[in-house]
């Protein structure tokens, strides 16, 4: 039997952060046909609750530290505010959908990232993914919208880097689903050069990720996210797309596709 096609769109960059921007956004995700899941960070509006707590941010390496009070700002803001006025502004628009952390039915288990040169503090590393339950969710017609909290099974709620939940998702409802994963931000696509931005590189295999990253094209936070797009496709992801807001539109053409 031919598996239906599920569609993991990750939303992150300036995005998320204008408001205008965001709700249009949804609106184009709301259209979307067949089931499909959406997954959020929110970083800067977590470093701007934490100021305005008093609390410094600490960031290594462009990571945030995540201490105690740390943890209890970004589930404040991923799990609750951001969470919610995400679910509203899809229920506004007819799309079903239930906010979720990684913890809301054991949906995304986590461990405490072991610590080697660098103590991030409560950032956490997926080890599983409950897609049995996910599945009963889209079966019904609900669409899960995760923010970027996980836990770890003994009450420890863990900071996870949106970007990798949204590829471990993808492929841990790759033996049920064609999964396809959309990461949406601010640019595109992958950029040729960063000065021009239709320089859109269309096609990146394994090869050209090689040697995009030795001609520093492709370099920085891009890094990161590049690695969770080829660690999908090798995982049994379908197909990998990166680009702005308009990704999520049929009439959409510029974006960057990957394969291996």
């Amino acid at each position: 039997m031919t598996k239906q096609t599920l569609k993991v769109v990750k939303i992150g960059g300036n995005v998320i952060n204008n408001e205008e921007a965001l709700f249009s956004f949804l609106k184009d995700f709301a259209d979307l046909d067949g089931p499909k899941i959406l997954v959020h960070g929110g970083g800067r509006k977590a470093t701007e609750v934490s100021s305005a707590m008093g609390l410094e941010p600490k960031m290594i390496n462009g990571r945030r530290v995540t201490d105690e009070a740390t943890v209890e700002v970004v589930t404040m803001v991923y799990a609750g505010l951001l969470n919610k006025k995400i679910v509203a502004q899809l229920q506004k628009n007819n799309c079903n959908a239930l906010g979720l952390s990684g913890a809301d039915a054991n949906c995304i288990l986590a461990h405490k990232r072991i610590v080697k040169d660098v103590d991030y503090g409560f950032a956490g590393d997926v080890d599983a993914i409950n897609s049995e339950i996910i599945d009963v969710l889209l079966q019904n017609n609900v669409t899960p919208v995760f923010c970027a909290i996980t836990h770890d099974k003994n009450g420890q709620l863990l900071n996870t880097n949106a970007d990798t939940i949204a590829s471990e998702v993808a492929i841990g409802m790759s033996e049920l689903y064609n999964t396809e994963l959309n990461f949406v931000f601010e640019l595109k696509g992958v950029l040729e050069s960063i000065n021009d931005k239709d320089s859109v590189i269309t096609e990146i295999n394994s090869e050209k990720y090689k040697q995009l990253i030795a001609a520093g094209i492709i370099a920085d936070g891009m890094l990161p996210k590049m690695h969770n797009c080829f660690n999908a496709l090798e995982e049994g992801v379908s197909k990998v797309k990166i680009g702005d807001a308009s990704l999520v539109k049929k009439s959409t053409k510029l974006y960057t596709t990957l394969s291996l």
